[in-house]
C-alpha cells in the first residue's frame, strides 16, 4: 500500500486505477492497492507526471533544473531561437549539447517537448539530423506543434519527432550503427529497464559514436520506499542508480571507461520530501561513453600525450573532455591509452596532434581512483549547465 500525500496525485491514481481496471480501497483513496512500478504500469506512472501534473519547470519539487545564469555563452543564442513555451517545459538536469556536431546524426532519448533537439538541431546544421524519441503524448504534441516555427526561425528541417520507449527503439525501425551522437537529459533514471537503454544505445551508435548524458544518480543504493514513491520517482530520484552500479551497468553493455563531465549535489526543495528521502544524497552528473574497440577498464599509461589544435567551433581555446582532461591549445598534454584512443578514433580526431602509441606500457597512469566521483560542494561546482 503507498500514501499520497497530494490531493491531485490520489485523484490522478484513482482515475488511473479506474481506467486500468485496478482496485482501490473505498473510502480511502490515499490507499491504493497496486505495485506501482512494474513495466507499463511505472510508463503510464511517468506518462501523466510529465504530461498532466507538470506543467512547467518551475513545478519540480528539487533543484535539478539549472539556473538560466549559468547557461554558458555559447548556447543562449541558440536557445533564443526556441519558443518560449518549449522552454517553459524543460525538466532536464544538465547540458547535452556536446561539441561538434555540424553533420552529425543525433538521437536524444526522452525529448520531452523538444527544447534539446531543436538546440541541437542547430548544431547539427542542414547536414545533419536530430531525431527526438519520447513516449509522453502532451510532451509531443507540444514539440510537433512549434516545428514550423523553428524551421522558420532555423532555414531548414532537420528534426523526426517519434512516440515510443526508450527501452524499446529497436521497434521505431532505427537500425543499428546510424548514429553519430546519442544524448538523454535526466531520463534514463525514469526508466524500468535501465539494461534495455544501455544496450539499445551501444547498438545505435557508430563505431566511435558517443553516448553524452545528464542524469540523477544516489551516492547509495535507493530503498524501496523511495523507489516505489510515485512523486519521488516523477522527480527522478526514486529510479536513480548507485553511481558505482551505473558504471557497472555500462562496462557490461561494452562502455569500458565512463567518464564524467560535471556534477553537481542536488537540493530536494520540498521538506516533505526531504523527510521521506532521508539521509539519501543525490547528484546531477553528465557523463560522456564512447563506443570504441580496444578501451581498457583503467587509465594506463602507455607514454602518450595530445596536442590540440584549437579548431572546435567555440572552443579555440580549451578542450574539455571530462572533469580530469582540461586540455589548452597548443601545449603538451599527457593522456591515457583510453584518453589517446577517444581522441583519436572518434570525430574530434583532426583536431588534435597525436604524440606516441601503443608500444611501450608504464602502469597505471597517475590519478585513478575509486572514490564516489561527484562534486560534494556546492561551491566547488565546476559544471556549465542549462
Amino acid at each position: 500500500m503507498r500514501e499520497f500525500h497530494n490531493e491531485a496525485w490520489r485523484t490522478s491514481y484513482r482515475s488511473f486505477l479506474t481506467r486500468s481496471g485496478r482496485s482501490f480501497l473505498v473510502g480511502d483513496y490515499s490507499l491504493i492497492t497496486i505495485q506501482l512500478f512494474q513495466g507499463n504500469t511505472m510508463h503510464e506512472i511517468v506518462k501523466d507526471y510529465y504530461g498532466k501534473q507538470l506543467q512547467n519547470s518551475d513545478d519540480l519539487k528539487t533543484s535539478a533544473c539549472c539556473d538560466a545564469s549559468r547557461v554558458p555563452a555559447w548556447l543562449k543564442p541558440l536557445l533564443a531561437h526556441i519558443h518560449p513555451e518549449v522552454l517553459s517545459r524543460y525538466y532536464g538536469c544538465g547540458l547535452v549539447c556536446p561539441p561538434l556536431l555540424e553533420g552529425c546524426r543525433i538521437l536524444d532519448l526522452g525529448s520531452g517537448s523538444g527544447r534539446d533537439v531543436y538546440a541541437l538541431a542547430q548544431l547539427a546544421g542542414s547536414r545533419g539530423q536530430v531525431v527526438g524519441v519520447d513516449m509522453t503524448e502532451e510532451q509531443l504534441a507540444v514539440a510537433e506543434n512549434y516545428r514550423a516555427y523553428h524551421i522558420e526561425k532555423f532555414g531548414f528541417d532537420n528534426v523526426v519527432f517519434k512516440q515510443g520507449y526508450i527501452e524499446k527503439l529497436d521497434e521505431l525501425g532505427l537500425e543499428s550503427g546510424s548514429f553519430d551522437v546519442i544524448v538523454s537529459n535526466c531520463v534514463i533514471n525514469l526508466s524500468p529497464d535501465k539494461d534495455a537503454v544501455l544496450r539499445e544505445v551501444h547498438r545505435l551508435l557508430k563505431p566511435g559514436g558517443e553516448f553524452y548524458f545528464s542524469d540523477v544518480y544516489a551516492d547509495r543504493r535507493v530503498p524501496d520506499a523511495v523507489r516505489n514513491d510515485p512523486v519521488l520517482y516523477g522527480e527522478c530520484l526514486g529510479g536513480a542508480l548507485y553511481w558505482n552500479d551505473f558504471l557497472r551497468l555500462a562496462h557490461r553493455h561494452g562502455f569500458a571507461d565512463p567518464r564524467l563531465v560535471e556534477s553537481r549535489p542536488l537540493d530536494i526543495t520540498d521538506p516533505k520530501l526531504a523527510l521521506r528521502v532521508g539521509n539519501l544524497r543525490f547528484y546531477s552528473a553528465t557523463y560522456r561513453l564512447f563506443k570504441l574497440d580496444g578501451l581498457e577498464s583503467a587509465c594506463e599509461d602507455y607514454g602518450q600525450a595530445v596536442i590540440y589544435r584549437g579548431t572546435i567551433p567555440d572552443h579555440a581555446h580549451r578542450f574539455v573532455l571530462d572533469g580530469h582532461h582540461d586540455i589548452e591549445a597548443g601545449r603538451i598534454f599527457p593522456v591515457c591509452g583510453n584518453t589517446w584512443r577517444m581522441l583519436h578514433d572518434t570525430r574530434f580526431r583532426q583536431h588534435f596532434k597525436f604524440i606516441g602509441d601503443f608500444g611501450q606500457h608504464y602502469g597505471i597512469f597517475p590519478g585513478c581512483g575509486s572514490d564516489i566521483p561527484f562534486v560534494q560542494d556546492k561551491s566547488s561546482t565546476t559544471s556549465g549547465c542549462c
